[in-house]
């Protein structure tokens, strides 16, 4: 039974249409736009063999889309210079990217090229968590651990450390049994009751 290409591809919980051409080419080249993805293939390339690697084509190509767009919306350069200067002794801070394959920390500061790397899920945060996690990368260029000396110096730049940290820990947390909530606690979680009191059931 001849198999036709899919016409969408859904990863990461978006759904791209997909359009695919049959082209005297020797690799699958694909280009992003929008929400819809064109891939060139070769000629006689099988649909089953296109399924397998489209995917993770599509899931790259998605988050190189979304770095871009985060990267040129927000303007973080200005606030890491700023909690730069908060140290003892400035530090210098030559750019600031975000990135969507960052996924064993939050950030990162190199020393060498004085630029600040950071999730991009951070732009989705309050800035004062942002600001944190800033401060927390800048502190290990003065401190390699997470010694006494480096907690002191992190809370005297930072007065929100540990606030962040607590913040970042309950996103860990709840990112990773999201999916095993059961549905009435995930709404609860969805649309939150009011603070303003608690009303009995």
């Amino acid at each position: 039974m001849h198999q036709e290409f899919p016409t969408s591809v859904t990863v990461d919980d978006v759904t791209l249409v997909l359009i695919v051409q049959r082209k005297a080419v020797k690799n699958i080249n694909a280009r992003l736009r929008d929400q819809t993805l064109r891939v060139s293939v070769p000629l006689h390339l099988s649909p089953e063999m296109l399924n397998r690697v489209l995917p993770d084509l599509a899931r790259r190509l998605l988050r190189r889309q979304r770095t871009r767009h985060v990267n040129s919306a927000t303007d973080a350069l200005t606030l890491a210079r700023r909690v730069a200067l908060r140290f003892p002794q400035p530090l210098d801070v030559s750019d600031v990217q975000f990135t969507t394959n960052q996924t064993a920390c939050w950030g990162s500061y190199s020393t060498r090229t004085h630029a600040i790397r950071l999730n991009a899920v951070l732009c989705l945060m309050p800035a004062w968590v942002m600001e944190a996690v800033m401060a927390h990368e800048l502190a290990h260029a003065i401190h390699a651990n997470h010694g006494p000396a480096f907690w002191s110096l992190l809370r005297s730049v930072c007065p929100d450390t540990d606030r962040a940290n607590a913040f970042l820990e309950g996103v860990n947390w709840l990112a990773q049994v999201w999916e095993d909530l059961p549905p009435v606690e995930r709404a609860q979680l969805i649309h939150p009751p009011s603070r303003e009191g608690n009303t009995p059931a």
